[in-house]
């Protein structure tokens, strides 16, 4: 196996191309999770999972009563995926919010990898302790009896 060095100045882990620019390796990872990423909305698009049972159950729901934070997620990701903001909202309104600012994110990733340059960001820990609060504060908020009717429409 043959290692290439790395050029004076060039980004750790980014390959370059024959005349310096990033190779086709630094945006591998970027294109594949936003192609794995269409082809689930896809699925979502054309299949509907308002359908009760049709993509199985959420157990907690069943057992308790309670709803998840992800619950009514793939309803709503069927509804933004055919442009229903109001019925994305009514089905999961933290999806809602985040599946867009998840897309940004995703094309920064693209352009930074494009253009050969690290992804800056907090790091991993930082991102699953909020993402971890920010689950947790909806999973109650959304269960609490006088925001159910507006958070949990189904119950």
């Amino acid at each position: 196996m043959v290692s290439v060095p790395e050029p004076a100045g060039g980004a750790p882990g980014v390959a370059p191309a024959r005349d310096g620019r990033p190779g086709g390796r630094a945006l591998r990872a970027p294109l594949l999770t936003g192609a794995a990423f269409a082809a689930a909305t896809l699925v979502l698009a054309v299949r509907d999972p308002h359908v009760r049972g049709s993509y199985g159950f959420c157990p907690l729901l069943e057992l308790t009563g309670l709803a998840c934070p992800l619950c009514g997620g793939l309803r709503a990701t069927h509804d933004l995926a055919h442009l229903d903001l109001a019925g994305a909202w009514s089905a999961n309104a933290l999806w809602t919010v985040v599946a867009p600012v998840l897309v940004v994110l995703w094309l920064a990733w693209l352009v930074a990898a494009a253009r050969g340059r690290p992804v800056r960001g907090p790091s991993p820990v930082t991102a699953g302790w909020v993402t971890l609060a920010v689950a947790l504060a909806f999973f109650v908020t959304r269960n609490l009896p006088a925001l159910q009717p507006v958070l949990t429409p189904w119950l």
